[in-house]
């Protein structure tokens, strides 16, 4: 947002805060999702401002349910074009989404089927418990669709509660979910989830989630355009501490392959 980037795509399942301050700043042109809102509160402002009013500015919504979002991180993951699936069938969903197709099952003709094309982001951030400067990232708690999504980018960028030796991370290797070679920049950033919740190093806020969404009830209450270096509830543990590893100056040989990257990494300690 600072960088006032313009036209991006957000793509998640149920998100709230990251989404609602990317629309509110004007920086997404286009949303895909099943739902964007706070699970205790309700959809967010920013993103019905926009979708309904086109404040700050219109974006295209592509809805999907859960599980066809999923489903399209999935089949992108593992390098098929599309997936069938009944979900969705017969709702406006699969009417209005140009990437859920209805057509017949090639198996029983006859039968409808929705395919779900692969959805491919160029970039996923993870905000994950620990990362060495290799890349690796344990994580661990309830992980949705971390896995699919991580398989289904070009590139991934992780932000971490803390850094770890690349030997603690290797020893423990079921933790690891993310593949190593795909990540571009790792982060240490503690408290850079919050307001969500982080198994192991904090909870979830609800005080910090309704007292944002009724601030951004009025365009600018929000705080976006005037957030500091972090947005959180405040509760961050270390908040000063960030350092952080871009690709373009490891010495890590899977680290510095994406030359197309443009790096923007502060603080780089390589």
């Amino acid at each position: 947002m600072r960088q006032e980037k313009r036209n991006l795509t957000s793509i998640g399942p149920i998100s709230d805060i990251p989404f609602d301050h990317l629309i509110g700043a004007g920086c997404a042109e286009r949303v895909i999702a099943a739902w964007v809102g706070n699970v205790s509160a309700g959809l967010t402002h920013c993103y019905r401002r926009a979708a309904e009013e086109g404040v700050p500015r219109s974006i295209e919504v592509r809805e999907h349910s859960n599980l066809s979002l999923g489903l399209a991180l999935m089949v992108a993951g593992v390098g098929s074009p599309f997936i069938p699936t009944k979900t969705t069938h017969g709702s406006d969903i699969s009417r209005t989404n140009p990437y859920l197709v209805v057509g017949d099952n090639p198996l029983e003709p006859g039968e409808p089927v929705v395919f779900v094309r692969a959805l491919v982001p160029d970039v996923v951030v993870f905000h994950v418990q620990k990362a060495d400067r290799e890349g690796h990232a344990h994580v661990w708690g309830n992980l949705g669709i971390a896995r699919e999504r991580a398989l289904a980018a070009r590139a991934v960028i992780l932000t971490a509660e803390e850094l770890a030796r690349v030997e603690e991370l290797t020893a423990d290797p079921n933790r690891i979910l993310i593949p190593a070679h795909k990540v571009v920049a790792v982060v240490e950033y503690p408290g850079g989830a919050d307001p969500s919740p982080v198994p192991g190093y904090r909870d979830r806020d609800h005080e910090a989630f309704h007292a944002y969404h009724e601030a951004a009830r009025t365009q600018g209450g929000e705080g976006i355009l005037g957030a500091g270096d972090h947005g959180g509830s405040g509760r961050t543990r270390d908040q000063g501490r960030r350092r952080s590893f871009c690709g373009h100056a490891a010495s890590d040989a899977r680290l510095r392959r994406r030359e197309a990257f443009a790096c923007t990494t502060r603080g780089c300690l390589l």
